[in-house]
């Protein structure tokens, strides 16, 4: 969890995930889409595959990359776990005084 954390942290690995929801894109295509490096870029590229939350096959020199959503899903799920979040929690009955009673 703390490898996809990690690649969430940064804006411009976001916005990479935000396009690849929309469909799978070249490295190319993705490129355009930034006015970074195609090494800068390159090094986002590894941070979301390393966290899994990309996958890519190369074909020639074209290097095509998905989304991974089941692992992004994992990843959010296991978090609000940790947090309690999404929990239905039981309400305790609020405490009444023995014998007490309005007269």
């Amino acid at each position: 969890m703390d490898k996809v954390f990690k690649a969430l942290s940064d804006p411009t690995r976001r916005r990479i995930l935000q396009l690849l929801r929309e469909r799978e894109m070249t490295a190319g295509e993705l490129a355009a889409c930034f006015e970074l490096s195609k090494p800068t870029l390159s090094g986002h590229f590894a941070v979301l595959r390393e966290a899994d939350l990309v996958s890519s096959d190369r074909s020639g020199t074209t290097i095509t990359y998905r989304l991974n959503v089941s692992t992004l899903e994992e990843a959010l799920l296991g978090f609000a776990e940790v947090f309690g979040i999404g929990e239905v929690k039981a309400k305790t009955p609020s405490p009444h005084k023995a014998g007490s009673s309005h007269a």
